[in-house]
């Protein structure tokens, strides 16, 4: 056999040589990366204060300053499903003289992509409460029990010592892009605010988001808006007035609001403007205001004449902190 021959040979062995080495190693396996657990549980938490507390067009708190603060556990059943349950707190300023509002709260929040909805049940408590009537204006009867202590106010404008309820909800917010959002809200309560009076809320809702950086700093930026309408029923006998003497069928109205906000980290600066079309004469009938003073507002829902301003046009500013647990606490 010639030289290149026998290369040939030896080249051709090793290379069978190599291929059986290669083929009798194992297979080389890379570790993979550990799996990072994600802790399904959060905690969403925060306060506030304001110049006035607007519930729905109308004042909670006398036209005065209000403060609030939150707290919200919720559990991520899967990434686009939330259960949550939360309490919450507003200083008010009640005819009855109930001076705290505590809400209890929970649902579930399933997001289907750019829609997310919210189903649940919300409790308004408003403990500290006394029954407030006529008692002390003459030829006017009391509707206070002999076991409360009496408030005397202005002529038929009355309250239960316990307003408290509850009312079932439904929320949708459609994101259609980063600076632009819609949403529907429905709350009905079979008891609003203890009248005995059906109270069904409707709204929609839209907001548009600055893009980022076009506030310098790391400021943030919005404006939103909300257009509803608040559906009453007929009260029960307690508010009875003498042309309805089983009860005073309430005006329903609409209430709006728009306003600018501005968040800085976990800080929001809120300027809102608000309003209803409710009359001054219809709004003492509903609020029963203890203030009303001005008169002239005499219709048959509100035989006493007081017009109320708790439903009017107001200005609100409200600063808040907002943050939860995984994000500002880890």
């Amino acid at each position: 056999m010639n030289k290149a021959g026998l290369v040939a040979v030896l080249v051709a062995a090793g290379m069978g040589i190599g291929a059986a080495g290669a083929a009798d190693l194992g297979k080389v396996y890379t570790k993979a990366p550990p799996v990072v657990a994600v802790d399904p549980w959060d905690i969403a938490f925060g306060a506030g204060i304001m110049n006035d507390y607007v519930f729905r067009g109308v004042s909670q708190s006398n036209h005065k300053p209000s403060v609030t603060a939150y707290f919200e556990p919720r559990y991520n059943l899967t990434k686009d499903v939330q259960l949550y349950v939360g309490s919450s707190f507003e200083s008010i300023s009640f005819t009855n003289r109930a001076a705290a509002e505590v809400d209890i709260y929970g649902g579930i929040r399933p997001t289907f992509g750019a829609l997310a909805l919210d189903f649940g049940v919300w409790g308004y408590l408003y403990p500290g409460g006394r029954c407030f009537d006529n008692g002390g204006i003459p030829g006017v009867s009391t509707v206070c029990p002999d076991a409360n202590v009496n408030l005397a106010g202005p002529a038929f404008n009355v309250m239960k010592k316990d307003v408290s309820f509850y009312e079932f909800y439904a929320k949708a917010t459609y994101t259609v892009n980063d600076s632009f959002a819609v949403g529907g809200n429905v709350f009905y309560s079979p008891n609003f605010l203890n009248t005995g009076a059906e109270g069904t809320y409707a709204s929609v809702t839209a907001k548009v988001t600055a893009p980022g950086g076009w506030l310098p700093n790391g400021v943030g930026s919005y404006l939103s808006g909300e257009f509803g309408r608040q559906f009453l029923g007929t009260s029960d006998a307690f508010y009875s007035v003498p042309a309805f003497p089983n009860g005073i069928n309430y005006a329903d109205y609409n209430t709006w609001n728009v306003g600018i906000g501005f968040t800085y980290k976990v800080f929001t600066l809120d300027l809102r403007y608000s309003d209803t079309n409710l009359s001054k004469g219809d709004c003492n009938a509903f609020t029963s205001d203890f203030t009303a003073s001005q008169t002239g507002f005499v219709t048959a829902n509100n035989p006493g004449g007081f017009g109320s301003k708790w439903c009017g046009a107001t200005g609100i500013a409200r600063l808040s902190v907002d943050m939860t647990a995984m994000t500002n606490l880890k």
